[in-house]
């Protein structure tokens, strides 16, 4: 599986949620923090995005922003945050001359991959002609299937919504390419290592076989994985492997040896102290524990 896919898949918690509202001004509303990340589509009409800390963002027809970290924000028609109500309070009006669609993905931030955490807190998108094709045909059907009442409507706005994710990251990345994580999964050998680690993740890799699956010496590869994803390749290793065993004991009912082989421990003892001295608590406490841990 890719990168990306398999950091979404990691993550998520639980199904999306979006709600289309038209409004007319004034209208200001507010989103409290939230344990996963927001979006907003401006569907007509405009606005401002306001966050703490951060100069107001105006928002045109056609725009998408993403809040990645599930930061406290507002959503106004003037660039000030006073009188803010929850947008579950806002009244719906029919003839209203602005209209968006909202929504949040439930998503475990301990379980956060720095491919994600390298997003800004606000992602913002602008509409423009030729700008991110795909986004804007996600963008379109999610808006049509929202409001519609036509059969599979459900399974239909929760798959879009998956995609909508997507297609918002894959756009940042896109605009910036030289930056971390984006340059890494450009990056031909370094994309081919995350790939290789992503996709077999049980695999008894080391570095010399995984510079040589690449064509580098070993220096190498450890130097340019470390400057562009922040951890040397076999640190991430074990830092994935943990990360997706925690999905595994969150998600299923597998038996700890089952877990233990999926990520790359040949027996349960060996995986349950890695496993401790990660998170801080053994394999049956994590997935006992209804509330997730915080990595130490």
């Amino acid at each position: 599986m890719d990168v990306l896919s398999d950091v979404i898949t990691t993550m998520r918690t639980g199904r999306p949620a979006s709600r289309r509202l038209r409004v007319d001004a004034p209208w200001c509303y507010r989103f409290d923090p939230y344990e996963g990340a927001g979006f907003h589509i401006l569907l007509r009409g405009t606005g401002w995005l306001l966050a703490e800390g951060a100069e107001p963002v105006p928002l045109a027809t056609g725009d998408v922003v993403l809040v990645p970290q599930g930061s406290a924000h507002v959503l106004s028609h003037v660039p000030r945050p006073e009188g803010a109500v929850p947008l579950d309070d806002a009244e719906a009006e029919p003839e209203g001359r602005v209209e968006f669609l909202c929504g949040k993905y439930r998503l475990d931030h301990t379980r956060g991959h720095p491919l994600l955490g390298s997003l800004p807190d606000v992602v913002h998108l602008p509409a423009g002609p030729g700008r991110h094709a795909e986004l804007r045909a996600a963008v379109d059907l999610l808006a049509a299937e929202v409001t519609g009442g036509r059969s599979g409507r459900d399974a239909v706005v929760s798959g879009l919504l998956d995609l909508l994710l997507v297609y918002m990251a894959r756009a940042w990345f896109e605009e910036h390419p030289e930056d971390g994580w984006p340059r890494a999964l450009r990056d031909r050998e370094v994309a081919a290592v995350l790939e290789a680690l992503h996709t077999e993740p049980a695999a008894p890799w080391r570095l010399e076989e995984l510079a040589a699956r690449v064509g580098l010496s070993r220096a190498t590869l450890a130097r340019r994985f470390t400057a562009l994803t922040g951890q040397p390749p076999m640190t991430y290793l074990t830092w994935w492997r943990m990360t997706s065993a925690a999905h595994l004991l969150r998600t299923g009912e597998q038996p700890l040896t089952v877990v233990a082989r999926q990520v790359g421990y040949g027996s349960p003892f060996a995986f349950s102290h890695a496993f401790k001295r990660h998170f801080g608590r053994t394999p049956a406490q994590f997935r006992a524990d209804a509330s997730p841990p915080e990595p130490r």
